[in-house]
């Protein structure tokens, strides 16, 4: 029997950033995430979609191992992944009067013993879960809850891949970033096809191109490269179908700071430059939040509430970004911060319109063709025929 390491759960290796503090469902009902008693650590569900929100511990019959992963189902249950005699296990845990009540889902055993499997990020729709078992040569998806019998293997795909980014509202197109040949680069993976696997974006022949962050609703795309600076990764913005290039803000370079996009506001459909866009900053001074718009030329910086658990929160559609923290007065609650007003004389750039940044044109440099009528639903469009753009900052 071989076994395969746990992810680690204080950082995120694929770039360096920190990982969540909790995590949290697609439509932001529940969270989950380990908490600590003393030496111990315990699951806990937090209810966000009620008047007030409430956390409800989740303890096993004895104290979790701190890289224990923990996510949030829609319905209100919370999947676990355990390590146990070199597989990994799945259960589902929910409240059962003063007790923690567990369904076994199954088990996944690793081919080799240095597999990396991780959960990936909690679909849309919040039924299925899905994990990620990361080999020398080749990457396997998991569908590891909401299936019909147990843990089932999806997937198969060539070159190590990390990240895990939603691209719809149904759960089907996944994003990932796959190494191959020394590089990496984002591909989409089609679950509905048994895995097809397309490009999604390639920046430059020898960029490191990876997507963090992806709204269905408007279609923007949230990327970090290093084609506009050799060796320093940069976040940038692009739009799923778009034909115009990824633009590469200033703004959002902080130096001797680690920069990474958490949430994107729903709803805002055909709309990606107005959508806010909350970051985590983490530096010497410790870490802190950002709202950012891709419309205007700088980042609105606010102090994290007391407590936060970093890299967590999620907008409503009217603008309010809800960040979760625990502190001992206050051991569940939410803290919401208002959408700081658009940039005064700074109109939205319109579509079609390439603005004043750092810019990599697509592979189709026609003009875009007349929307059709109704609402629009965004389609990845590779972009691997991409050549860097000249560097004009915003």
């Amino acid at each position: 029997m071989t076994a395969c390491a746990i992810e680690p759960s204080a950082a995120n290796e694929d770039d360096g950033a920190p990982r969540a503090g909790c995590t949290i469902t697609a439509d932001g009902s529940y969270a989950a995430r380990l908490a600590r008693d003393g030496d111990s650590w315990f699951p806990e569900r937090w209810t966000l979609d009620g008047p007030e929100p409430y956390a409800v511990p989740l303890p096993g019959h004895q104290p979790e191992e701190p890289g224990t992963e923990v996510q949030p189902m829609g319905d209100g249950r919370v999947l676990i992944r355990r390590l146990v005699d070199g597989r990994h296990t799945f259960s589902l845990l929910y409240p059962t009067g003063p007790g923690t009540g567990e369904l076994l889902l199954g088990a996944v055993e690793c081919p080799t013993e240095d597999t990396r499997l991780r959960l990936l990020p909690p679909a849309p729709g919040g039924g299925r879960a899905y994990a990620l078992a990361v080999g020398r040569r080749s990457t396997a998806v998991w569908l590891v809850a909401g299936g019909a019998f147990g843990p089932e293997h999806l997937a198969e795909l060539p070159g190590r891949c990390s990240g895990g980014v939603w691209l719809d509202r149904t759960g089907r197109m996944l994003a990932l970033d796959r190494e191959a040949g020394g590089r990496t680069k984002a591909v989409v993976v089609d679950l509905g096809r048994g895995g097809e696997v397309s490009p999604l974006l390639q920046i430059a022949a020898h960029s490191d191109d990876r997507v963090l962050l992806a709204d269905p609703d408007s279609g923007l795309l949230l990327i970090r490269s290093d084609a506009p600076s050799p060796g320093e990764g940069r976040l940038g913005w692009g739009v799923l179908g778009s034909t115009l290039p990824v633009r590469f803000p200033e703004c959002l370079r902080v130096p001797e700071c680690a920069v990474t996009p958490f949430a994107i506001q729903p709803g805002q459909a055909l709309m990606p430059e107005s959508c806010a866009v909350a970051l985590r900053f983490d530096g010497p001074l410790g870490s802190w939040v950002g709202v950012w718009r891709p419309d205007e030329r700088h980042v609105h910086h606010l102090p994290a509430p007391e407590g936060w658990l970093a890299g967590a929160g999620l907008w409503t559609p009217a603008g309010v970004l809800r960040l979760p923290y625990a502190t001992e007065a206050v051991p569940c609650g939410v803290a919401g911060v208002g959408l700081p007003p658009a940039e005064a004389g700074v109109p939205p750039a319109p579509t079609g319109v390439r603005s004043e940044s750092t810019g990599v044109r697509s592979e189709s440099e026609k003009p875009a063709e007349p929307e059709p009528p109704g609402p629009v639903v965004p389609r990845p469009v590779p972009l691997r025929e991409a050549p860097l753009g000249r560097l004009v900052t915003k």
